[in-house]
């Protein structure tokens, strides 16, 4: 199916992780692990690599403490549809850096319009941008 025209896809900034955390709630939810989330705004804020705001003109270099980078996928509308959280990682074999996708999320409202695909073709983009090895997941 063809994702719906206008749908946008950006670096999540710090003003999305109220946003992220009910995504990373509502995945635990449909996996029926609700109670082991532990992660906060606070921490998520902490653990994040984010890109600049409008309003600010840097953003959040990637860390042992900033391990985390995000994709948030917008409807046309300007909706929060999906998520993409990933962090950077080694292949010794190949000797090139790649990404790890810890989680892919669509709304189940948002579901059946191609926005998974539509992250996991942006995460493809951003390896093949920085000459990586590939990239790997739990999803």
């Amino acid at each position: 199916m063809p994702v719906p025209e206008g749908t946008t896809i950006r670096h999540a900034r710090r003003e999305d992780v109220p946003t992220i955390l009910r995504m990373i709630q509502e995945l635990a939810d449909y996996e029926k692990e609700s109670s082991s989330v532990e992660a906060t705004l606070e921490s998520l804020h902490n653990t994040i690599a984010f890109a600049p705001s409008p309003s600010t003109a840097t953003g959040d270099s990637i860390s042992a403490a900033r391990p985390a980078r995000a994709l948030l996928l917008f409807t046309p509308s300007g909706e929060p549809a999906g998520l993409a959280l990933y962090f950077y990682n080694y292949s010794t074999w190949r000797a090139k850096a790649g990404i790890y996708l810890e989680d892919l999320y669509v709304r189940e409202s948002e579901r059946g319009h191609g926005y998974g695909q539509r992250l996991l073709g942006e995460l493809a983009k951003e390896v093949v941008g920085m000459g990586g090895g590939g990239w790997s997941g739990v999803c």
